[in-house]
């Protein structure tokens, strides 16, 4: 994701800087490219004195609680240490709709108190409020689930008869694709004036079921049983007024649609 909305970037003109612990040796991208750990902030102290909008989309190297307070807060406060007193103007976090609960199928915007059932939702939000102390113009964006290239899981679960979904009780789920992801990112760095909360999700909040027996019928898989939804994300219709408003349009409004597109060029591989 943070690759494609670099590329947005400089196809807009901007000079973007892109940061990680292994840069690739071979790059025509024309990023350039910045060798560091954002857990170690001695790595940190020489980044260039020009950087003026910083995206922080960092990736844990694990899913447990330690490696995300590595990542987005450590990480977070140590780059801001970093670049702070230069020419830093404004910072956009990116994080996630698992800083809410659950809300039974209601809809959530930006004015939804968070309530996060699992630890990722928690560290995010600790995050976002921390930063949202500091001296610098800031804001959030709360991505709902990804697809994409490159992210098939979901399609390959439901192929091989792995996943399942509620019937009886209605579980709603959010999904943007990732291009439309990196799009509202390089959105939001052009706003002069952006707000500091923002929901990435696309137009079409689907039942659970009904996108797993889309998906089903898609690929050719087996029919989606009945089980529990997944732990730790609650049912919820995510809207994306605010970011409609600002706007930014998806390219994909309807997770069906885009699924449909990524199988079908994933079969012309």
């Amino acid at each position: 994701m943070g690759q494609r909305a670099a590329r947005l970037l400089q196809a807009r003109g901007d000079e973007v800087y892109a940061l990680r612990r292994h840069p690739p040796t071979r790059d025509d991208s024309s990023l350039y490219w910045l060798h560091a750990d954002l857990t170690r902030p001695e790595t940190l102290r020489d980044l260039p004195a020009d950087i003026t909008q910083l995206v922080y989309a960092p990736t844990p190297g694990a899913r447990e609680e330690a490696a995300y307070r590595a990542i987005f807060i450590d990480g977070l406060r140590h780059m801001l240490d970093a670049l702070m007193g230069k020419s830093l103007q404004r910072v956009l976090l990116v994080s996630s709709s698992a800083v809410y609960g659950e809300h039974l199928g209601a809809w959530v915007d930006e004015d939804t108190p968070p309530a996060p059932l699992g630890f990722n939702g928690e560290v995010l939000l600790e995050a976002e409020r921390w930063l949202a102390t500091q001296p610098i113009r800031s804001s959030v964006l709360r991505l709902a689930g990804l697809y994409g290239p490159g992210r098939m899981q979901l399609i390959e679960r439901v192929r091989a008869g792995l996943a399942c979904a509620p019937r009886e009780h209605a579980h709603w789920t959010n999904r943007i694709h990732v291009d439309d992801a990196a799009g509202a990112i390089a959105h939001l760095l052009h706003l002069s004036k952006p707000q500091a909360l923002y929901l990435g999700v696309d137009d079409t909040p689907l039942l659970l079921d009904e996108l797993y027996v889309s998906l089903a019928a898609l690929v050719g898989g087996p029919p989606v049983p009945e089980g529990p939804a997944p732990a730790s994300i609650g049912s919820k219709r995510l809207s994306n007024v605010r970011l409609r408003a600002s706007g930014f349009r998806v390219r994909w409004p309807d997770a069906r649609a885009g699924y449909a597109e990524l199988w079908a060029a994933d079969r012309l591989q």
